[in-house]
């Protein structure tokens, strides 16, 4: 082993003590009512979930009439079709059959048509042999498999529902089976992730676009129904759906839109949206309504707007989606159908086991199938040779895009973009209103818990009390002579990262101002929490940004907030007469939503800034931190480059390093203001400094 020189070791140890004498960490380990702030963010947007279910069960508690009932039916009907709609206008399907092949009691049919233009869907028609006239169909949905309906556990409900006398449709869901998206050609491999990922990363631009992944699978869905009407072996008057997991999901929302569907039967995905808060949380996109929570729907809804029609709820007790609100669901959902006088229209079934199919459950199935499809017969579950996945390919290739040159939820998403109308004012209010953002009306709590002393300045430790019940760690530095001058310095990586000896906060200081650096909720201190959900990509949960859009509260507009609580804590405790507002990086969009909201900040500086949001949908491969910090249906009304042009007359600074200033997707406006903010390219440390400080003292 070498030995270290004497004189290099004490180097070491002195710049070790000096690291350890100045840990700006504010939060320490043992102070416990503050310790869990990375769930911060999670556990606040839950109790406000919490809050409007509430507020909802009391609603529903009331209802004591059929004729209240069929209000809040109707009510429900024209929500729903809020939180989804619209939908695009019915299209020719031009279906083709592909392939048709005769199997063990049954024959089989391969076929693709288009739910729109462009758009394929592919999927396998069942036909039991001796089927005579109108024969009822059911539509089985698939859970979350890359193989979609022709996993071995689909194929088996499958195959016993053919056999016992059904026709049965299985399709493939966008993302998963022949429809998979962000698909290398060439190496014939996904570029993004299994099934929640592949509905995730494209549901999250039919977000901020103003759409859902939810509403392209089920209008998928309510086209499937269509094809099955063009079939002469099919009774259009008797039809099912049913699927398991993700294909309970789907079932449950298309049974929910298409009343051409008489009876229903979700199985392992309806509890309600309590227990899921309390458990698993908000899962991938394609389960996630635009504002529902806001809107005062709840998982009965979907079971609710069906009656009378047949309704059969299947559950696990050890599912992930928690059998406490299967059990709250089945009750309120029973209330209606007593209502109506046909209690036993719907039905509940659960087995012991965990997110999985049962015997059990599928006999149960079979046997509301048979009642409510007009259909009699045994109802045990048999054992089935499976099929091989080379006779159910339908295109080609296997894969739509490669075989029809298909479209993609990605294409969809970005036709769906429009241009942006109106005046500043009113997509500066459409910001304030599509982002949840909620003014501070009274002074926040703060805590000052230490303070360094550096050259020419201090760094002092606080917490202040944010929107809900949680603290947020905040430095600030001040110079040792008095100032009114502040900037609030925000940054995505966390308050401490430029807050070293030589940063670009101690060039502010320097140059005369106070600097407060916060960790907002998801950040530094206050970020890496648990709840990290299905579609985490990067490190980025989407999750927690679903989580966001079903309260109607984006995290942006919640960041928003709290930056102007600080702003007003520098005002009101710290003398600031002029507070400025710096942010980097996807922090940018805080910032820019908090100046238009509050014009105590006088002006702001971008470094690497978000260009749009525009620019994510139109990406076919976007930066994945940039999505919480985006507003889901923005694009309907405003984009980042409107609120910029807004603060135009403040002289804002936006400094690009090592970049291009004109990219494909610049923050800048097009339209006007261009002359007032100040867009440079920045070539080192030593020039971003330069600016910011001409830019605090022009």
């Amino acid at each position: 082993m070498k030995k270290i020189p004497l004189t290099l070791l004490l180097l070491i140890c002195l710049s070790s003590i000096g690291f350890a004498q100045e840990d700006l960490t504010v939060i320490k380990s043992h102070w416990v009512n503050f310790t869990d702030g990375p769930n911060a963010l999670y556990k606040y947007q839950s109790d406000q979930a919490l809050q409007l279910l509430e507020k909802r069960e009391k609603a529903i508690a009331s209802i004591s009439s059929l004729a209240e009932w069929k209000d809040w039916q109707a009510k429900a009907k024209e929500k729903l079709m809020k939180v989804v709609g619209p939908f695009p206008e019915k299209t020719p399907l031009n279906p083709k059959v592909t392939a048709k092949h005769k199997g063990n009691g049954y024959r089989f049919e391969n076929i693709v048509f288009e739910s729109q233009p462009g758009l394929y869907v592919s999927g396998t028609l069942f036909i039991p042999d001796g089927a005579k006239g109108k024969t009822p169909a059911i539509i089985y949905c698939s859970g979350h498999t890359p193989l979609a309906y022709r996993a071995p556990t689909y194929q088996h409900v499958i195959l016993n529902l053919v056999k016992k006398g059904f026709i049965v449709f299985g399709f493939d869901p966008l993302g998963q089976g022949e429809r998979l998206e962000y698909f290398d050609h060439k190496t014939n491999e996904v570029q993004v992730g299994g099934p929640t990922k592949q509905h995730s990363y494209p549901g999250a631009q039919a977000f901020i676009a103003g759409s859902s992944e939810a509403r392209h699978m089920i209008w998928d869905g309510i086209r499937v129904v269509d094809y099955l009407m063009t079939r002469k072996e099919v009774d259009p008057d008797r039809i099912g759906i049913t699927g398991r997991s993700g294909g309970g999901t789907q079932s449950s929302y298309i049974a929910a839109f298409d009343e051409r569907i008489n009876a229903s039967a979700p199985e392992n995905y309806i509890t309600n949206f309590k227990r899921l808060m309390l458990t698993h949380g908000p899962q991938d996109a394609e389960q996630n309504f635009y504002h529902a929570i806001a809107e005062g729907l709840d998982h009965p809804d979907l079971m609710i707007v069906r009656a009378p029609k047949p309704n059969l709820l299947i559950s696990t007790t050890r599912d992930m989606f928690n059998i406490e609100g299967v059990r709250e669901t089945s009750k309120q959902v029973q209330r209606i159908y007593d209502a109506y006088g046909v209690s036993e229209n719907f039905q509940k079934i659960e087995d012991d086991d965990g997110h999985a199919s049962t015997k059990k459950n599928r006999e149960r199935m079979y046997a509301f199938f048979r009642k409510h499809l007009s259909l009699p017969g045994g109802v045990e579950d048999e054992d089935i040779d499976t099929l091989s996945m080379e006779v159910l390919q339908v295109s080609p290739t296997g894969q739509l895009v490669t075989s029809y040159n298909g479209k993609t939820t990605y294409d969809l998403n970005k036709a769906g973009l429009q241009e942006l109308n109106g005046t500043l004012g009113e997509k500066v209010a459409w910001a304030k209103k599509l982002s949840g953002y909620q003014k501070p009306e009274t002074l926040s709590e703060t805590m000052m818990v230490g303070r360094f002393q550096r050259d020419g300045y201090t760094i002092e430790q606080h917490l202040m009390k944010g929107e809900g019940d949680y603290w947020l760690p905040y430095l600030l530095m001040k110079p040792d002579h008095a100032t009114d001058k502040a900037v609030l310095y925000l940054d995505p990586s966390g308050k401490a990262i430029d807050a070293g000896v030589g940063g670009d906060m101690e060039a502010l200081v320097k140059a005369g101002a106070m600097v407060l650096a916060p960790d907002l909720l998801n950040t530094g201190e206050m970020g890496n929490g648990d709840f990290g959900g299905d579609a985490n990509f990067d490190g980025n949960s989407y999750n927690l940004w679903f989580e966001s859009i079903l309260i109607g509260r984006s995290i942006v507009g919640l960041h928003a907030g709290d930056a102007n609580r600080l702003v007003a804590v520098l005002q009101e405790k710290e003398g600031a007469r002029e507070v400025k507002g710096l942010a980097k990086g996807e922090m940018s969009s805080v910032l820019l939503h908090a100046a238009n909201f509050n014009p105590a900040i006088s002006s702001i500086a971008l470094i690497d800034p978000m260009s749009s949001y525009r620019g994510i949908v139109e990406s076919f491969r976007y930066n994945t931190s940039e999505i919480n910090y985006s507003v889901a249906g923005a694009l309907k009304h405003y984009d980042l480059p409107d609120l910029l042009e807004n603060l135009s007359i403040t002289n804002p600074l936006v400094l690009h390093e090592n970049t291009e200033l004109k990219k494909e997707y610049s923050l800048l406006p097009e339209r006007g203001g261009e002359e007032k903010i100040k867009a440079l390219s920045v070539k080192n440390g030593n020039d971003r400094k330069a600016y910011l400080t001409k830019w605090l003292n022009p």
